[in-house]
């Protein structure tokens, strides 16, 4: 039996910024394979951050041993590039230790980047929260109580060891809002950088994945009913439950919020100051300009 091939590239995010786009883009190309189910496995997260961050591939147990994790890319061939993408591979402070566990794992690894302008991916953030993990503060409240939100958008913060480790030619970062603009240009500098194909146009360029809807679903007060819901006891009691008492149960646990009706005036007057700070540091690390972001 032949062994799986060993990754030798990473799309570390940054989250909501457009990475699983970006993967699709990656995975068109015919001497590129990603990781596909799942996409994001987050070997390289510590297992005990794992369960915070992304409880659902916790449970899937990748984890446990490099074989159980070698086995998602046991169908890429002989294609020269194998990766993967995770999102939670760059957030720093809430998971730690991911580019130094890669680095051990495959030194000559390349890793890719992709950021979008840092309040907006903030904001983005948060209703991602709010939709898969009970994320029930204000907006507000939760980017100045959780740091997780600011630091996330924080990309010199997040690129810095995986350059110390890989180097600056191994590390490569780009921006949504270039990828959107020129998505062919982007890609062609992509798959020359991979050492592939730099001519291949994805037939998917138009594709865009996980785009976040109109309205959100928000848990009520301090999230109890919400829990209760995704409780072990409630999945085997509502099997039981006629539709109305399930339906009345939601309603009490959870709430519709238009997302275009929660004003953001204060969020971003809050976050622009850091983030602008953040920018600067960013331009400085990798030598380029990002005024288009209007901090």
């Amino acid at each position: 039996m032949s062994l799986s091939p060993r990754p030798n590239f990473f799309l570390v995010g940054a989250m909501k910024s457009g990475s699983s786009t970006l993967t699709r883009h990656l995975r068109a190309h015919p001497s590129v394979f990603m990781a596909r189910k799942p996409k994001e496995p987050s070997y390289f997260v510590e297992r005990a951050q794992l369960r915070e961050v992304y409880p659902a591939i916790e449970k899937m147990g990748f984890w446990k041993s490099e074989s159980a994790y070698l086995k998602l890319f046991a169908d890429a061939g002989e294609k020269p590039v194998v990766g993967e993408a995770s999102q939670n591979y760059a957030r720093l402070t809430r998971v730690t230790g991911v580019a130094e566990r890669i680095a051990r794992f495959n030194p000559e690894a390349r890793i890719l980047y992709i950021m979008r302008h840092p309040v907006k991916r903030t904001i983005s953030h948060y209703w991602y929260m709010v939709n898969f993990f009970g994320e029930g503060r204000t907006m507000l409240k939760a980017v100045k109580e959780d740091p997780d939100y600011r630091d996330t958008s924080h990309y010199a913060m997040q690129l810095r060891p995986y350059i110390a480790l890989f180097g600056r030619d191994r590390v490569k970062a780009l921006t949504l809002e270039r990828l959107g603009k020129e998505p062919e240009a982007v890609m062609r500098d992509i798959y020359g950088w991979l050492g592939v194909d730099a001519a291949f146009v994805p037939p998917n360029m138009d594709e865009r994945a996980n785009v976040t809807g109109e309205e959100s679903t928000q848990v009520r007060g301090l999230g109890l009913l919400h829990r209760i819901r995704h409780s072990s006891a409630w999945g085997v009691a509502s099997r039981f439950a006629p539709p109305q008492l399930r339906r009345f149960a939601r309603g009490l646990a959870v709430k519709h919020v238009p997302r275009h009706e929660v004003p953001t005036e204060d969020v971003k007057a809050y976050l622009s100051p850091f983030q602008a700070d953040e920018t600067r540091a960013l331009e400085e690390l990798l030598g380029q300009s990002f005024a288009d972001w209007q901090l």
